[in-house]
């Protein structure tokens, strides 16, 4: 409860004000059987006037002795019922409100949460399971508080007041229900016990699903060049068959559960009308009595199956309050604890780089390490290039930079100073990144392109674009800068993508630019164009290009060659490394026909 309390406390009102109103609903849900008693003993004869309720003799009086005695209890089933339509409808419309307002703010603290997890804490949970969670998860809490909100005054309301009436009504047919009660509450437990594990496998099963769905969405462009739409398929089958196996699993619990409560009411009901029937010929109960307990009864039962219902709903909803319990603990694993004082405030002036004695690994019982005593240093405003094969943790190192990770031994610097020691949105502000996989959001390209400068205006969007040789074909589109994206800009080619993607990043004005492969869908000249725009505009910018051609790195200051998570030999240019690095004259000769030094 305490960790629910925060999305409780705003809308306590709510909370309060929708469970009141259902007490109103059940004051009249016990009071119209009796009523209806009434009724039924005055018309045949076997009560009058003297014997009816205080609240009918009052009715009776202000109606008038000439009002017949049916009038003065229909006056007040009119006015019950009116009043238990108010309640009913409070309650519905408190209820709902408190639900969906819990459901909001959870909803939105889970986003939030996930926003400050960081790379490590994200591969924790499936991009799917996190969709589920934030979706699928908090909907069975918000369903299951509208329905608790509804339920947990009048289910015991209507047990309690139904009980009291009917002792009243008849002590002895009552000791009936003292053998019916524990055997329905024994199987109410029992479906708990049953639910809760089903219920936790089946959203689990979900994740899978969307997992699934997304993936196959999101890639739908390599399904279909591969012409693997069957394989598609029948994974989405097989996970579809899963779900579908354990929902069952887990709707047979609600299944079995309502047939027999049914049958345990029936069966309670007969027995009543058996023993209430004899005393009914004895002439130690009325007829009307008889039917207002076996109303109660019916109430009672009824309120027990209410609650059977809510317990197994419950054990979905604990479930699903348990995956969202596991975000909401989850701590980032980077953040901006220790950072006070100066460094708060700090922010990257030079671009200055430095790594000593770096090793990284993704899985930390690994013996393998992804990076391996990395020794480095990058002066302020130089263009560093960094080569390698596949899987030799050149994106793993710059990384490490912006603190995406955090290495498991060694510092990263930056102006001398450890990352560790800068607020992470100051960190961040002073590097602009161009990710390996370039990323474009649902907007138009000037929202895009604002991404790195929100205050940016057109003329500065279209110097920046025109930097990242984007200008070109922008303003080709009959939209020009208006032209909407679509999501993951899927309506743009891989080459205007990367250029978007860098022209965002150069909106920063960066201290640091980090090119992570970046231009590998773009032609050689434009490549050329690009790297002379950051020669000319970005001079006191540090640069770091990642790339797989050579041709794109010739030119730097110096280049890093990297082999299974170390630096190979020494740095330096392009003519030293073809000089004295065996790995890169290697690279070289298998990108180039002529096997000519320089």
């Amino acid at each position: 409860m305490k960790k629910w309390f925060p999305y409780i406390k705003p809308y306590i009102f709510y909370f309060i004000a929708g469970p009141l109103c259902m007490i109103i609903e059940v004051i009249g849900e016990v009071l119209m059987p009796k009523f209806l008693a009434n009724i039924i003993d005055y018309g045949t004869g076997r009560t009058d006037i003297g014997e009816a309720s205080d609240i009918i003799k009052k009715i009776y009086e202000i109606a008038g002795d000439k009002s017949p005695f049916i009038i003065a209890i229909m006056c007040a089933m009119i006015i019950t019922a009116l009043l238990m339509m108010a309640g009913g409808i409070g309650g519905a419309y408190f209820g709902a409100k408190a639900a969906v307002n819990f459901a909001a703010d959870l909803r939105a603290d889970l986003f939030k949460k996930v926003q400050h997890f960081s790379f490590a804490n994200i591969d924790k949970f499936s991009t799917g399971s996190i969709v589920t969670r934030l979706t699928n998860d908090v909907t069975q809490m918000q369903n299951f508080i509208n329905m608790l909100l509804r339920m947990c005054l009048r289910a015991p309301g209507m047990l309690i007041g139904g009980l009291i009436m009917a002792i009243i009504v008849s002590p002895s047919l009552t000791a009936t229900l003292s053998i019916a009660i524990p055997i329905l509450v024994i199987f109410i437990i029992i479906f708990m016990k049953i639910g809760l594990p089903r219920f936790t496998r089946m959203q689990t099963r979900i994740d899978a699903l969307n997992s699934t769905v997304q993936e196959s969405v999101t890639n739908i462009r390599v399904v279909k060049s591969f012409v693997r739409e069957s394989f598609e398929k029948s994974k989405f089958s097989k996970a579809v068959a899963n779900l579908k196996e354990s929902g069952l699993k887990a709707m047979n619990v609600i299944i079995l559960m309502i047939p027999a409560a049914t049958l345990g009411m029936n069966i309670i009901i007969i027995s009543i009308f058996w023993f209430g029937g004899n005393m009914l010929i004895k002439g130690t109960m009325t007829t009307g009595s008889l039917t207002a307990f076996t109303t109660y009864i019916t109430q009672i039962l009824t309120s027990l199956v209410m609650v059977a219902g809510m317990m197994v709903f419950m054990s979905r909803a604990m479930a699903s309050a348990k995956r969202i319990k596991e975000i909401l603990e989850e701590q980032p694993d980077i953040n901006d604890d220790g950072v006070t004082g100066e460094d708060a405030e700090r922010m990257i002036e030079n671009g200055e780089i430095e790594f000593r004695n770096v090793s990284f690994r993704y899985y930390k019982d690994s013996p393998e390490k992804v990076l391996d005593s990395i020794n480095l240093k990058i002066e302020a405003g130089e263009t560093v290039g960094i080569i390698g094969t596949t899987g030799s943790g050149k994106s793993t190192l710059v990384s490490l930079i912006a603190r995406l990770y955090d290495p498991d031994e060694g510092e990263v610097l930056i102006d001398g100073r450890d990352v560790k020691d800068y607020k992470l949105f100051n960190l961040r502000e002073g590097i602009g990144f161009v990710l390996q996989k370039n990323l474009l959001f649902s907007g138009t390209i000037k929202d895009n392109l604002r991404w790195g400068n929100m205050n940016a205006d057109d003329e500065e969007l279209k110097k920046y674009a025109s930097y990242a040789q984007a200008d070109s074909f922008i303003s080709q589109f009959n939209e020009g800068y208006d032209t909407v994206i679509e999501k993951g800009g899927n309506n743009v080619s891989g080459g205007q993508k990367q250029r978007l993607c860098i022209a965002r990043a150069l909106l920063k004005r960066p201290k640091i630019l980090i090119l992570d492969d970046s231009t590998s869908a773009v032609d050689t000249a434009t490549e050329s164009r690009i790297r002379e725009s950051f020669a000319n505009e970005l001079k006191g910018s540090t640069k770091i290009i990642i790339a797989q051609r050579i041709s794109s790195v010739r030119d730097a200051d110096k280049i890093i060659v990297l082999v299974d998570g170390k630096i190979s030999g020494t740095t330096g240019t392009h003519d030293e490394l073809m000089k004295t690095n065996e790995e890169y004259r290697e690279i070289y000769y298998s990108q180039n026909d002529r096997k000519e030094v320089g």
